[in-house]
């Protein structure tokens, strides 16, 4: 099962983007929440990593059908897509990424998880797009701040703030993460 989680993720990197759009719109997700490998005590430990890799999948394929674009593949920088965007736009686009940076934070293995082939190659495509979000969400947090006080709606400013405050704790979680 882990394999084919691997398998599906390295499609949505590496792969025609057809095949993210085809898991975006179909309702064929991964329904792994439950599940447990019960054929050996190894079994039971990766059904936890397992759980919440497809849960990761899950997120991303959801994040893609939401905002019609994948975060790991857009133009990032000065003039990126995250960059260009408009205050309403982002303030409806940050949340979808900020979920998707939460569902690959709670992967949370261990250095000796990593000796696992499997898990290590799982978190090797999971470090690769989380460098990606990261480049993202800081685009996004750039734009918001940089927008922040043009705003007029005060709606709009305490939603600004929240994704800021937000923007702060997923960062030391990032960091944990890396480590």
């Amino acid at each position: 099962m882990f394999k084919a989680l691997v398998t599906v993720h390295h499609l949505m990197c590496y792969g025609n983007e057809r095949f993210t759009q085809y898991l975006a719109s179909s309702n064929s997700t991964f329904q792994l929440s439950n599940y447990t490998d019960k054929t050996g005590p190894k079994g039971y430990d990766m059904s936890v990593f397992i759980r919440r890799y497809a849960k990761y999948l899950n997120t991303k394929a959801l994040s893609y059908r939401t905002v019609a674009f994948d975060f790991t593949k857009i133009k990032r920088g000065g003039d990126g897509q995250l960059r260009a965007m408009s205050v309403e736009t982002l303030l409806k686009t940050i949340p979808v990424l900020q979920e998707q940076v939460d569902h690959l934070l709670d992967f949370d293995c261990a250095s000796s998880d990593l000796t696992n082939q499997v898990i290590n190659a799982a978190f090797f495509l999971l470090f690769k797009d989380l460098i990606r979000l990261f480049a993202c969400y800081n685009d996004g947090i750039i734009n918001c701040l940089e927008k922040f006080f043009e705003l007029t709606n005060k709606k709009q400013c305490r939603e600004a703030l929240d994704i800021y405050k937000r923007f702060l704790a997923r960062m030391n979680k990032v960091g944990v993460f890396l480590k």
